[in-house]
């Protein structure tokens, strides 16, 4: 029995050297995430190759919630260095990191960026407000006793008659996605605070449900985590309208509109001033752990926070990010610097 406990205790330790010697052999960085924050990150990579920091980091559109799952399931390379995010971790994406090791994560809020509405330029032009996309778009409406019954509406014309005489067929991100978590908190549920005021006050259960939940009658199509993929529907198909984060706009500008919401046209200068209703800031989370562990993931960080970069003038401006404030990325860039940990009681 002693003999084999010896021998256990040897396994274990050459299953650790050759851990060890595993992780020394993966020299490329990984990231995973966002598709909204994927342009950004890439173009980081891109850049970090060009000036010979290392090699150029592999970046995958998993989408929000599938980066964070792959990020926070374990340390270690045969785990993500780093999770591309259109929204903040969650709480219980926090928690869940710590349960499985990942312990020490960096924050990087690296800009801003606008949730547009848009469509073909050869279709309509569209001016809506929450309400109306609400609307169009949740699964249950009040019906005209103000019970909630399946949404009815098969035309933008139904909801409004100032709206185009078209088909709803609207274009979006999946579940898993930050886009539609961001879609949800920034449009359904004000929409749903004008549409179904009583209801919030009466049942806030009910009323969370109800904003909640985007109708699968084939109104709204989930599209997957391609963005361009999205942009071609819409170019191939007038009629339709997709959901997207403003650099997809900006890039396809020659193709697609935005649609004005609450009377605000998307655009950089309406975003960065924050007249432009519809913005969130986008994040990057980077394992503190795979630092000296993946070779250049260090220098990779400084590069995506370096003023060439992020900078107002910066070659991410240039892509359709919008800047933070200067006061905002300089203490950003401090943290970063110091490698700071994001804490428990940081309000998530």
């Amino acid at each position: 029995m002693k003999f084999r406990s010896l021998a256990s205790v040897a396994a274990l330790a050459l299953a650790g050297v050759a851990a060890a010697g595993t992780a020394e052999a993966r020299d490329q960085i990984r990231i995973v995430g966002s598709s909204t924050v994927y342009p950004f990150t890439t173009a980081v990579a891109e850049q970090f190759a060009r000036a010979g920091l290392g090699k150029a980091p592999v970046v995958e559109s998993t989408g929000t919630g599938g980066g964070m799952k792959l990020f926070c399931a374990g340390v270690g390379t045969d785990h993500p260095d780093a999770t591309n995010a259109s929204r903040r971790i969650k709480k219980s994406e926090f928690e869940d990191c710590r349960k499985n090791g990942v312990t020490d994560i960096i924050e990087l809020k690296v800009g801003f960026d606008g949730l547009t509405v848009a469509n073909s330029k050869a279709g309509p032009d569209f001016d809506l407000t929450k309400e109306q996309l609400f609307l169009a778009l949740a699964k249950e409406v009040p019906g005209p006793d103000g019970k909630l019954v399946p949404n009815p509406y098969r035309s933008w014309s139904d909801i409004d008659k100032t709206l185009p005489n078209e088909k709803i067929e609207v274009l979006g991100p999946p579940p898993t996605s930050g886009t539609r978590d961001s879609f949800l908190e920034l449009v359904m549920e004000p929409g749903a605070e004008k549409v179904l005021a009583d209801l919030k006050k009466s049942n806030p259960n009910a009323f969370a449900v109800a904003w909640k939940t985007i109708r699968e009658d084939g109104a709204y199509i989930d599209a997957g985590e391609n963005d361009n993929l999205i942009v071609q529907k819409l170019d191939a198909n007038p009629q339709a309208v997709g959901i997207f984060g403003y650099s997809f706009l900006e890039e396809n500008a020659a193709k697609i509109k935005g649609a004005k919401i609450d009377g605000v046209a998307p655009n950089f200068d309406t975003i960065a001033e924050g007249e432009y209703s519809v913005s969130r800031p986008l994040y990057v989370y980077f394992k503190k752990q795979h630092i000296g562990v993946v070779p250049g993931l260090d220098k990779f960080i400084a590069e995506y926070v370096s003023e060439k970069a992020l900078g107002e003038d910066g070659y991410l401006s240039r892509k359709g990010l919008v800047p933070l404030p200067a006061d905002e990325l300089a203490r950003v860039r401090e943290d970063v610097k110091e490698q700071k940990p994001l804490s428990a009681d940081a309000g998530l």
